[in-house]
């Protein structure tokens, strides 16, 4: 089975302020702010929506194909994704652009102060869907480049491709009008409850509007677990308990991947959900959204538990 993965490569460049933010920001001269906060290092970690999903496959035992761009400063990333087996042949580079960069600086009272360099996102990753079977291909379509993200869908439904859609933090960008059109069609889509509550906002359907669209919504809640709505049906899926909760950033991508290795094994929604809450327990147990790992016998032992 092909599976496709759309969305974004980036770097996370992670740095530790040991102080407090509010201690150097004078409140009445917040209009001509001027700072700079010394830091402890930096550590540089893999990300993107794209990266984190493959990544998580990689360990289910899948063979990601990312369908994405990135900059000229590609060599470690590509080594780092062919050291976990995934394809990078249908990654675009953009010789003229780094790759997407979120710097992230948090001080001690966990206040985060971020700046994100799009850089090679902003250019359309060009898939071209004719190499794949339809019969064999899924397509997940998560945060990226905004064209890809409004145009896949669409090759999809005129290929017979099933697809996911996962429009997450890029909800903010759409108009109601490409939103519904990317959600008709979609054999699952999967977000947050606040990003659920969003996309309500944006296009004036509710949820069971939005329920006639699509075969399934899934709904991640975190540390309470998920929700799988069926047309007809709704299941509440548990959460899997994490040894400890170190990050739960990109345990979503996680879950996403579980997920998606489910389907591919023809699993029934139910027990693919529940594969995506045992990845993501995993994931909240490093820091970083790629740093993880499992052998499939400690997967299938949380899974059984």
């Amino acid at each position: 089975m092909n599976i496709i993965v759309s969305g974004s490569l980036a770097y996370d460049r992670i740095m530790d302020f040991p102080g407090r933010f509010s201690d150097h920001i004078l409140p009445e001269k917040i209009h001509i702010l001027n700072v700079c906060f010394q830091v402890n290092g930096m550590k540089e970690k893999y990300g993107g929506t794209a990266g984190n999903i493959a990544y998580s496959l990689s360990l289910m035992g899948e063979k990601p194909i990312i369908s994405s761009a990135i900059g000229h400063d590609y060599e470690r990333y590509f080594a780092w994704l062919a050291k976990n087996g995934i394809a990078t042949e249908n990654i675009k580079i953009i010789e003229d652009e780094f790759t997407a960069g979120a710097y992230i600086t948090t001080d001690q009272s966990d206040n985060q102060i971020t700046g994100f360099n799009p850089g090679a996102m902003k250019y359309t990753s060009a898939l071209d869907f004719d190499k794949f079977r339809p019969k064999d291909t899924i397509v997940i379509v998560s945060p990226g480049n905004l064209e890809d993200m409004i145009c896949y869908p669409q090759a999809c439904k005129v290929r017979g491709i099933e697809y996911i859609f996962d429009p997450g933090q890029s909800l903010p960008m759409w108009d109601a009008k490409d939103l519904i059109q990317a959600i008709n069609g979609c054999g699952i889509l999967i977000v947050n409850d606040y990003e659920l509550d969003l996309i309500i906002s944006k296009t004036g359907l509710n949820k069971e509007a939005l329920q006639s669209l699509t075969r399934t919504i899934i709904t991640t809640r975190g540390e309470f677990g998920s929700q799988v709505a069926t047309q007809g049906s709704e299941i509440c899926i548990p959460p899997v308990k994490a040894r400890k909760v170190e990050d739960p950033t990109g345990a979503g991508d996680s879950y996403r991947g579980g997920l998606i290795s489910g389907l591919v094994k023809g699993k029934d929604i139910e027990e693919c959900a529940r594969m995506g809450s045992v990845c993501a327990s995993f994931a909240v147990e490093s820091y970083g959204t790629q740093e993880y790992s499992f052998t499939i016998d400690e997967f299938n032992e949380r899974l059984s538990g």
